[in-house]
């Protein structure tokens, strides 16, 4: 594989706590996953884009109300900042910032409270101690994600592809077969999440990913746009 755009001198990482140039990256195959022949064709380079921006910049209008109601909740349990940026890897290994809604308590890295699993690979638990009653209604509804509807506008993003992935988890944890989820942008929504959402690290589930790329195409995505509403609402909301 060619090489990939992401900064490697971090300061922190992405949870506020030490940032790995002290640690010694280990990369370690954690699947045997295919090699690709990516070849973007009229649909991802663009029909794709145009279609994203359009719907994205429909949806933040017919959104405006719910968005606004839900900034009203942040502001009012956690104030400010309403909203929460992160470093993520998106097209070709680039690194942009992702938007979300706050759902945790600010200065997170001052709270003494032991979470069970580890936030900077598993950085979606339900279980972590420093989300508020408003964060955990928002994010088990997928609410939080909805600022990234703007990164669709902006061109970070698509409506349809793997989840953005932490800067730091790519840096310690992703191989030449992983790093293939990065031949097309980030989406709000993808494979993995009607497939198997929340079944474990994202990075330990890359499959679903590599199979989006091998077969994106406009059926593709209207079959994971028209499933995401029922795994958001459904049995395994949140999860």
């Amino acid at each position: 594989m060619g090489s990939h755009a992401i900064a490697y001198s971090l300061e922190t990482n992405d949870d506020g706590m030490p940032g790995p140039e002290e640690e010694q990256v280990e990369t370690t195959e954690l699947q045997n996953l295919p090699l690709i022949e990516f070849k973007p064709g009229f649909y991802t380079r663009m029909f794709k884009p145009g279609c994203d921006r359009l719907a994205a910049s429909i949806g933040l209008v017919v959104l405006a109300i719910p968005m606004l109601a839900v900034a009203g909740l942040v502001r009012q349990s956690m104030g400010s900042p309403i909203l929460f940026r992160q470093r993520r890897i998106g097209l070709d290994g680039c690194v942009f910032e992702v938007l979300k809604f706050r759902s945790m308590n600010a200065d997170r890295r001052h709270n003494s409270e032991d979470v069970e699993e580890d936030s900077r690979i598993t950085h979606k638990s339900e279980k972590d101690p420093r989300h508020t009653a408003v964060g955990r209604f928002i994010r088990r509804y997928s609410l939080d994600e909805l600022p990234q509807l703007i990164n669709v506008v902006r061109g970070d993003m698509s409506l349809v592809g793997p989840r953005p992935e932490l800067e730091s988890v790519v840096q310690r944890f992703y191989t030449d077969a992983l790093h293939q989820r990065h031949q097309v942008k980030p989406g709000l929504t993808g494979l993995w999440q009607i497939s198997a959402r929340g079944e474990g690290p994202m990075h330990e589930n890359g499959e679903w990913d590599i199979e989006y790329v091998r077969t994106v195409s406009l059926a593709t995505d209207l079959r994971i746009l028209l499933k995401t509403p029922t795994v958001i609402f459904g049995d395994r909301a949140g999860q």
